[in-house]
C-alpha cells in the first residue's frame, strides 16, 4: 500500500512530508552537525549558565576520550544514573562517541532496581551524582562495574561546586577531573546495526527488559518528531521530562539537538519553577505528561506568568483529559497535541497534527502515525488479522524507530516482533479518517463475567465528575464474576464526594457491566517516572488482599 493510499493521508499536516530522508549516521553526528552549523547558539540553559553547541560538542569529545583512556572498547556498556543536569547530555554523547552503549537508570531507583539493571545490561562503568553514590557503593560488588564516575549538581553552574567527593575507592573518578583537552577515539559505527542504547521498560507488567535501540532508531525518531512539530533552531525546549526516560530523551534532548534548538533544563519538575522558567526563557516547545499540564493550571500563581511564548506542547505517557487540553491552549495561545509512543519504538509512533486549524477535530485521539511509520489494528487473540476501521484490537506499528528486540531475551522478543511489526500491547481502534485511539492496555482488561471492561473508558467518566482530580480503575478479584471494577480516587483540594455518589455518577453513564462496584479514596496514587498512574501496583494490592 503506497503512502498516499493510507487513510490518514488526506488529513496529513501541511509542511510535514510523509516520507523523510534520514541521515544514516551515528546519533552523535546530530550534535556534531549542529555544533558545526550553529557553534555559538545556546544548546543548554541550566540555571544561570548557558552552554553553546560548540562547547557541548567539545565537552562530549573530552568525555569520550576519558572513557577511551579508561580502556573502553566499542560495544561496552555505560550506565548513566543522573537527573536532568548538563552532565547527562555531555556523558550521553561522549558514551556514543566512544563507541559504547548507554543504559539510563532512573535516579529514583533503589538498590535492588539499580543492581538489576546494571547486571542485566552488563554495564562496566556508571556515571552518577555524589548524592546517589552510596547506592552504587552498596551494589557495586554485586555487579560487573569496573569504574564509577561521580559528579555534582553544581558542576556546570556559575556557583562554586560543593566539595562532596565520595571517599577514596578503587577506580572511582570525579567527572571534572576526567575532563581534559583530548581528541575522542575514532570508532566505526554501523547505524542500522550498532546499539546506541539499552533502554529499559518500566517493568510495570513484569520484569524490566532492555529495548535494544540502534543509532538509526534514535536518529530517525528525533528527525521525524522534529519535523512533525516543525521545529527550528529558533525553538526553546523546556526539558523537564526526565532524560533517563525515552520520552524525554527523544522529544526533549535528541530532537532539539537535531535542529540546534536550546534546551532549558529542569533537574526535576516543579510547577512554580516551570512557570518562571517558561516566562524567563520564552519557551516555545514543552513536551510533558497530562499531570504536568494539570498542576500548572492548578497553580494559584498561574495568572502572574506570561506563557504566550509557547508554540506547541506534546502530551504523552497517559490519556490527556480534554478539559486540560482546552484550558491550557486558551491560556498559552499555543497548541497542545496528544501523542503516543513506547520504549520499544524510540518512542514516538503517533501524534496529532500541530495545526491550529485542527485543534478541536479529534479530541481523545493519539493522532496519526509519524512519517515513515505504518500502523494497523490486529486481533487480540493471534495478532495476525488486520481489523477494519472502528473495530477494536491491538495496535501494531512498523517503522525505522522500532527496536531490534529485547536484550538477551529472544522469547519476549518473539512475542512482540512479528515480520517487522511491533505489537504494542495497547488496545486501540482506527477511525475512517486514519486517526487512532487508545482504548486500554491489553493486560489491564477487566473481565467481568464474559464482558471485557476497559479501565480507561470508566476513568474518562470519572474525570467528568467535578470533584475528581486523579483516578485509576482496576479489576478486583471476585469468586462470583471473575473481577469487578474498583476505582481509586484522589479528590481535588477542598472538594468532597461520597463513595455512593461516585458510583451513581458512573452508573448513569455506562453499561451495567462497566459500573464501578467499589470506591477507595486516597491522598495520592502511585505514579511512574513517566507520569503514568501505575494500575498494576494497585491491582497487585487488591490481589494480595484476597489471598
Amino acid at each position: 500500500m503506497s503512502a498516499k493510499s493510507k487513510p490518514w493521508s488526506k488529513f496529513w499536516p501541511a509542511e510535514v512530508p510523509e516520507r523523510l530522508n534520514y541521515p544514516e549516521v551515528p546519533l552523535h553526528e546530530l550534535l556534531r552537525k549542529s555544533a558545526k552549523e550553529h557553534p555559538e547558539a545556546s544548546a543548554i540553559a541550566y540555571f544561570e549558565r548557558e552552554i553553546t553547541y560548540a562547547e557541548l560538542d567539545l565537552l562530549s569529545d573530552q568525555f569520550a576520550a576519558a572513557l577511551a583512556a579508561l580502556g573502553f572498547k566499542k560495544g561496552g556498556k555505560v550506565a548513566v544514573f543522573l537527573p536532568n543536569v548538563p552532565q547527562f547530555i555531555i556523558s550521553y554523547f561522549g558514551i556514543l562517541k566512544a563507541g559504547a552503549v548507554l543504559t539510563a537508570i532512573s535516579p529514583m531507583h533503589k538498590e535492588r532496581e539499580v543492581a538489576y539493571q546494571l547486571n542485566d545490561s552488563q554495564a562496566e562503568t556508571i556515571v552518577t551524582l555524589d548524592t546517589l553514590y552510596p547506592i552504587v557503593e552498596k551494589v557495586r560488588r554485586k555487579t560487573k562495574l569496573e569504574n564509577v564516575v561521580v559528579t555534582n549538581m553544581q558542576d556546570y553552574t556559575s556557583k562554586k561546586p560543593a566539595v562532596s567527593k565520595p571517599p577514596p575507592a578503587p577506580n572511582v573518578h570525579y567527572f571534572q577531573e576526567l575532563m581534559k583537552p583530548a581528541k575522542p577515539p575514532r570508532v566505526d559505527v554501523t547505524p542500522r546495526e550498532d546499539l546506541a542504547a539499552l533502554q529499559y521498560t518500566g517493568g510495570t507488567t513484569g520484569t524490566a527488559k532492555g529495548a535494544m535501540l540502534t543509532h538509526l532508531n534514535l536518529v530517525s525518531n528525533a528527525v521525524a518528531f522534529a519535523a512533525w512539530i516543525k521545529s527550528t533552531s529558533a525553538d526553546k525546549f523546556l526539558t523537564a521530562l526526565p532524560l533517563f526516560h525515552i520520552y524525554g530523551m527523544t522529544t526533549s534532548m535528541t530532537a532539539p539537538i537535531s535542529v540546534a534548538a536550546k534546551m532549558v533544563l529542569l533537574p526535576r519538575f516543579d510547577p512554580a519553577a516551570a512557570l518562571e522558567t517558561i516566562q524567563r526563557h520564552r519557551v516555545t516547545v514543552f513536551c510533558g505528561v497530562p499531570t504536568m499540564y494539570s498542576v500548572l493550571l492548578a497553580n494559584p500563581a498561574l495568572s502572574k506568568f506570561d506563557l504566550t511564548s509557547i508554540r506547541v506542547c506534546i502530551s504523552g505517557a497517559s490519556p490527556l483529559p480534554p478539559e486540560v487540553q482546552k484550558k491550557f491552549m486558551e491560556i498559552t495561545g499555543g497548541f497542545l497535541a496528544e501523542g503516543y509512543g513506547l520504549t520499544e519504538a524510540s518512542p514516538v509512533t503517533h501524534c496529532n497534527p500541530v495545526d491550529k486549524t485542527m485543534r478541536a477535530v479529534r479530541v481523545g485521539s493519539i493522532g496519526l502515525p509519524l512519517p515513515d511509520t505504518d500502523a494497523r489494528i490486529v486481533d487480540v487473540e493471534t495478532g495476525t488479522k488486520t481489523l477494519a476501521p472502528d473495530e477494536t484490537g491491538e495496535l501494531a506499528v512498523k517503522g525505522p524507530q522500532v527496536m531490534l528486540g529485547y536484550w538477551m531475551n529472544p522469547e519476549e522478543t518473539r512475542l512482540v516482533l512479528r515480520d517487522g511489526w511491533l505489537l504494542t500491547g495497547d488496545i486501540a481502534r482506527m477511525d475512517l479518517d486514519g486517526f487512532f485511539y487508545i482504548t486500554d492496555r491489553k493486560k489491564d482488561l477487566i473481565k467481568y463475567k464474559d464482558y471485557s471492561v476497559y479501565p480507561r473508558e470508566v476513568e474518562d467518566v470519572l474525570f467528568e465528575h467535578p470533584a475528581v482530580k486523579l483516578c485509576a480503575v482496576v479489576g478486583k478479584p471476585s469468586p462470583v464474576v471473575g473481577e469487578v471494577p474498583k476505582a481509586f480516587i484522589v479528590l481535588k483540594d477542598g472538594d468532597r464526594a461520597t463513595k455512593a455518589e461516585i458510583m451513581a455518577f458512573v452508573k448513569e453513564k455506562v453499561a451495567p457491566y462497566k459500573a464501578v462496584r467499589e470506591v477507595e479514596f486516597r491522598q495520592q496514587l502511585p505514579i511512574s517516572a513517566a507520569g503514568k498512574v501505575l494500575r498494576r501496583t494497585l491491582q497487585e494490592e487488591e490481589k494480595r488482599k484476597n489471598l
